[in-house]
């Protein structure tokens, strides 16, 4: 049944939903990569489609942005509609001068300055994200003969920090980059018994002051979404319920 922020009826969402920030990205997903795809949500102009990819069941669902939006997306779903796996496709800004702009990265873990995960796991909690999603992101990778890093990413409540020295302590530190949602999505997903796993692309560089055109920032993105696409498929047929 609906909810305070989806409207959707009861089924209304495959088990697999991938979660851009953007609302507009859900609808280009939707129109361009899903098979009959169909709004069944747009409260707040929040959209959520559902349609397959490859056969499969798939819907796609903004989750806002920054952590406090996407915990009421990702909790919804999964309290009120069943899902099961959820795959962040969000951009993010490069810490490391090791990973080029446009490079996808698979977030295995994440720290952040986010009140919700210590609130939901406890103190000095482990935010990681879900092994299985994970080999099937690597395997989708390994298909498309795209190269796929894996590492830590710091996920953040302020976009604007004051603290110049963070940049660079993060990538002496060798976190990878930093975004504004992952950390919710995957604390909320192991409190509540689901998978979850964020998939990046690094569209601007934080150390070398380097961004993305808006051409090859669509391109790359583009990439992202088949990988995620592909994962789904791999990740649904393999998927298990937990007992």
């Amino acid at each position: 049944m609906p909810t305070p922020h989806i409207e959707a009826p009861d089924d209304a969402f495959a088990p697999i939903v991938l979660m851009p920030g953007d609302p507009l990205r859900a609808t280009h997903i939707a129109e361009n990569y899903l098979d009959d795809a169909v709004r069944v949500t747009n409260v707040r102009a929040a959209a959520g489609f559902t349609g397959s990819w490859e056969g499969v069941p798939v819907s796609v669902m903004t989750s806002g942005m920054g952590a406090p939006s996407a915990a009421i997306y990702v909790t919804e779903l999964i309290r009120h509609y069943n899902v099961k796996r959820l795959i962040r496709v969000g951009t993010a800004g490069v810490y490391s001068p090791d990973i080029a702009l446009r490079s996808i990265v698979a977030a295995s873990d994440v720290i952040s300055n986010s009140c919700i995960p210590e609130a939901l796991l406890g103190p000095d909690p482990e935010i990681v994200c879900s092994a299985t999603l994970l080999t099937s992101a690597q395997t989708a990778a390994s298909d498309l003969g795209f190269d796929l890093h894996t590492g830590t990413i710091y996920t953040s409540d302020m976009f604007y920090d004051p603290d110049e020295g963070l940049n660079q302590r993060m990538a002496d530190a060798g976190v990878l980059g930093v975004e504004m949602e992952a950390a919710a999505i995957y604390s909320i997903a192991a409190a509540e018994g689901v998978d979850a796993l964020a998939l990046i692309t690094m569209t601007d560089h934080l150390v070398t002051g380097e961004r993305l055109s808006s051409q090859d920032r669509q391109t790359s993105l583009d990439e992202m979404i088949r990988l995620s696409l592909r994962t789904a498929v791999i990740d649904s047929a393999g998927y298990q319920e937990p007992n």
